[in-house]
């Protein structure tokens, strides 16, 4: 597509890079004489407001892999997509009310390190190189290339500058300032991504409308492709395979966002940097708020371009864009890059900003988890346990670029991917289940041992792996099962928790562990404030299910 930025958007798209980067050094300064330490580097001094980890969490979250995957797709599937952001609410309900009491009483800088003390180093050291490749190879390689497909798409500029350009731009506050300058920064980022998202939306459904409106545009997309508003696919629907009926709501979509909201290196580390356990839930339910509207924001715009690609009187009807014979949308993941081609001159920067902002806040926090990881879980332990706090943000630093250096020569090879959201699901499914497996069993169950917790999490890769290849036909397909990628997660899931438990009592006969966390009633008590606003975003939810269930 041809490039239709004008001064005032490209100034506009300047003054929030400024603005972003102005805040992230500002915060990052340090008094002369001062040196950072690791608490401060990794954990933001542990000061953090309810409002800035609220911020955080979703700044971190919403990524290219939302604006520009999830509405492709919305483009392609439909509002069924929503569910990996409406099922987030509740997911973000039982991490704050049952997960964080533990990790916060364990004063942990890591997930990992919640491994060692609840199994062992060796478990740990495993779990801790899992992250760090899942975190190189496929979220920082990924988030790139979506990134730079809409600067390739928007601006046409060639996806190698986009991936150099994005990846300079994160790494000019967030390797020098730390978690700190990441999340003080996505407190602004999260206001450009929710309004700049909202106005593309509202736009977007104005033009569908013939200019009637947001109300009347959604109407008009709903008559017109009503098969794109079913929350709950059957079996008959091409996509069944991705999202298979209603699975996600008591299937394997438990397994993705349990393991993501409460395992998650890069989205737990925000609660971990609260000021208090109370301040880090009430960011939480800040978060699991923000979760009901973002299907707004990243699915509903991919529905427009559907129906707006699909009707030749909406596109005759764009004015002068129209008249541009604007190009038909030749993947689903070029949906919304494509939709900011109709928006007026000086909002098509805003819009840009909030895309950008996403993109970078994500790939920020992404950057300090990584580094976190390595240095606290891998560095330390191994190369330099004696290592002073000078020189573990220095490591920190190093292993940040290191992990973006890596992202950046992968991010190109992504091209050619049908449905990014989908590719970052099913690539994650491979080693979230046996995570999943470990921590579960960790938390509720005092009998899991460290060898049997091991076994699990090892062998749960050739399980998912027997899944993932199926019956391709390069083997003999009788040997394989062909199921929906989130059944898989699902099994894989119970098979690995029935290995520890196995290995468990076989190995302690029946006993405790000796690292078996005590909990009681008292540990999951939560204040008033959080439990009405719980009992209100699942009020929202079940009528959101409700209205949509087809």
């Amino acid at each position: 597509m041809n490039n239709q930025f004008e001064f005032i958007d490209y100034l506009v798209f300047a003054l929030y890079a400024c603005l972003i980067l102005g805040i992230g050094l500002w915060v990052s300064r340090t008094k002369k004489g001062e040196v950072k330490s690791a608490e401060d580097y990794f954990l933001a001094s542990k000061s953090l407001p309810w409002w800035a980890v609220g911020a955080s969490l979703i700044a971190a979250n919403i990524s290219a892999e939302q604006f520009i995957g999830m509405s492709g797709s919305g483009y392609k599937v439909g509002l069924a997509i929503a569910s990996y952001e409406w099922m987030a609410a509740l997911t973000l309900l039982i991490v704050g009310k049952y997960f964080l009491p533990i990790f916060i009483e364990k004063g942990l800088y890591t997930i990992p390190e919640f491994v060692a003390k609840r199994f062992s180093e060796k478990l740990k050291t495993i779990l801790a190189v899992f992250w760090i490749s899942l975190y190189v190879f496929v979220n920082i390689a990924s988030v790139l290339y979506l990134g730079s497909l809409a600067l390739e798409t928007i601006m046409g500029i060639p996806m190698i500058y986009g991936v150099i350009g994005l990846s300079l731009f994160a790494a000019s506050y967030s390797l020098y300032g730390g978690l700190s300058a990441v999340a003080w920064t996505d407190v602004v980022q999260v206001v450009f991504l929710v309004f700049g998202g909202l106005l593309t939306t509202y736009l977007a459904l104005n033009a569908v409308s013939g200019g009637e409106g947001f109300f009347a545009g959604l109407t008009k997309i709903y008559h017109e492709a009503p098969d794109r508003f079913a929350m709950i696919l059957d079996e008959s629907n091409p996509e069944y395979s991705n999202l298979p009926g209603i699975a996600v709501l008591v299937g394997g979509m438990w397994v993705a966002n349990l393991y993501y909201w409460g395992f998650n290196q890069y989205i737990i580390q925000r609660t971990l940097a609260a000021k208090s356990l109370k301040e880090s839930q009430k960011g939480i339910m800040l978060a699991a708020g923000l979760k009901l509207i973002i299907p707004l924001i990243v699915v509903i715009p991919g529905i427009a371009a559907y129906v707006m690609t699909h009707d030749p009187e909406v596109m005759s009807s764009l004015g002068e864009v129209g008249q541009q014979n604007i190009p038909t949308i030749d993947s689903p993941d070029k949906s919304y890059p494509w939709l900011l081609q109709i928006l007026p001159v000086g909002l098509k920067g805003l819009a840009f900003a909030a895309l950008t902002a996403a993109i970078v806040s994500s790939l920020a926090s992404m950057l300090n988890s990584t580094s976190t990881i390595f240095t606290m879980d891998i560095y330390k332990p191994y190369f330099n346990k004696n290592a002073s706090d000078k020189e573990l943000v220095r490591i920190g630093r190093l292993s940040a670029a290191g992990a973006l250096l890596l992202g950046a020569i992968i991010a190109p090879l992504l091209g050619g991917i049908d449905q990014a959201f989908q590719f970052i699901q099913e690539y994650t499914g491979v080693v979230s289940p046996g995570i999943l497996a470990v921590f579960m069993l960790g938390l509720i169950w005092k009998k899991a041992t460290s060898r049997a917790a091991i076994v699990g999490v090892l062998s749960s890769i050739p399980i998912a792996m027997y899944f993932k290849i199926g019956p391709k036909g390069w083997i003999d397909s009788s040997l394989f099962v062909d199921l929906p990628f989130l059944h898989q997660m699902g099994i894989t899931t119970l098979l690995s928790m029935t290995v520890i438990a196995i290995v468990s009592l076989l190995q302690n006969k029946g006993a405790d562990d000796e690292k078996g966390i005590e909990i009681n009633s008292a540990t999951f008590n939560t204040s008033r404030g959080f439990n009405i606003g719980a009992f209100a975003i699942i009020l929202c939810l079940v009528a959101l299910y409700a209205l949509f269930w087809k």
